[in-house]
């Protein structure tokens, strides 16, 4: 198949829709081998802030020399977008390839996969493919029963900010979101969550108590100075001193305190990370899409939400 007829395959009819439970994911790679056994994960839930969050700590361990895969979803303009390694995208001659490779699987279950099922056991080939050192893997929707979460305990799981969104597939309430978004929390695990809410942190804690887990909440009061432009956003973070992240918006300095928080989880469990790898991260990300500035003369700024906690 070339490009075209890979990408038809993947957005075919038969293929769509959201089925909860993760028994096809699981059947799909168990197939190839279970390729996602052989990678390290770093786990990322949340409402809003997902992918600034991850293309922040995904771009801190690129620094720090780690052959780094980044999954993510939906994509703006190339569906290559979704799976990166060091900042590339997929090719489109890996994805043909990767594609033809799991195309009989697929095709041989009783109950097929999923259009983000088929994807998602692509990317857990590709990243393999490209012997990824760890892997920054967003959720599609909610957590618990979303196919990403066939992993085993990640090296962190991190739940960014909470918000109404999904109500009809994860629950009306804003507990029951919270609970889905627990699902990523793994029995022994570490993680680290963004909300300071009463309530929805009380579920986080009960979770992760039932499993074991350590909870950390992302002390925000460590962000001393916060000054923004179109450029981006600056900041004081102790005990790094004067940050900047190339991302507009007055929600990014809190995204940069919960990656920071997550990246030094890692560096606390052997991961080689300087502070010199974090202040040259953050200063790197790209991320295309939200508030991004396009235009001067004019000023014009393209951004994109689909709930009303992110607008």
């Amino acid at each position: 198949m070339g490009i075209a007829e890979t990408l038809e395959y993947i957005h075919s009819v038969k293929w769509q829709g959201s089925k909860p439970g993760l028994s096809r994911t699981r059947e799909l790679l168990a197939a190839l081998g279970n390729p996602e056994a052989s990678l390290k994960f770093v786990h990322i839930a949340g409402t809003n802030g997902k992918g600034s969050t991850a293309a922040c700590i995904a771009s801190v361990l690129m620094k720090a020399g780690y052959t780094t895969g980044l999954y993510t979803s939906p994509y703006l303009i190339r569906f290559n977008e979704r799976m990166q390694v060091d900042g590339e995208q997929i090719t489109d001659d890996e994805l043909e390839r990767m594609t033809e490779e799991i195309r009989p699987f697929a095709e041989a279950m009783e109950d097929p996969p999923t259009e983000f099922e088929l994807i998602t056991a692509l990317a857990m080939k590709h990243f393999l493919y490209k012997k990824c050192d760890i892997v920054v893997l967003e959720v599609g929707m909610g957590g618990e029963l979303d196919s990403t979460n066939v992993i085993s305990t990640p090296e962190v799981a991190v739940i960014t900010a909470i918000g109404l969104d999904h109500v009809k597939e994860l629950g009306p309430l804003i507990t029951d979101i919270a609970r889905a978004k627990a699902g990523i929390i793994k029995e022994g695990g570490d993680v680290v969550v963004y909300d300071s809410d009463p309530e929805i942190t009380g579920v986080f804690k009960q979770a992760a108590a039932g499993l074991g887990a350590t909870l950390y909440q992302t002390d925000f009061s460590r962000v001393s100075r916060e000054e923004f432009s179109l450029d981006g956003s600056g900041m004081t973070i102790e005990p790094y001193g004067e940050l900047f992240i190339p991302l507009a918006g007055t929600y990014q300095p809190k995204n940069a305190v919960v990656a920071i928080t997550a990246l030094e989880i890692l560096r606390k469990n052997g991961y080689a990370i300087s502070d010199a790898d974090i202040t040259a991260g953050l200063a790197a990300v790209n991320w295309p899409g939200r508030f991004e500035v396009i235009g001067r003369e004019p000023v014009f700024i393209l951004d994109g939400s689909h709930n009303p906690h992110g607008m």
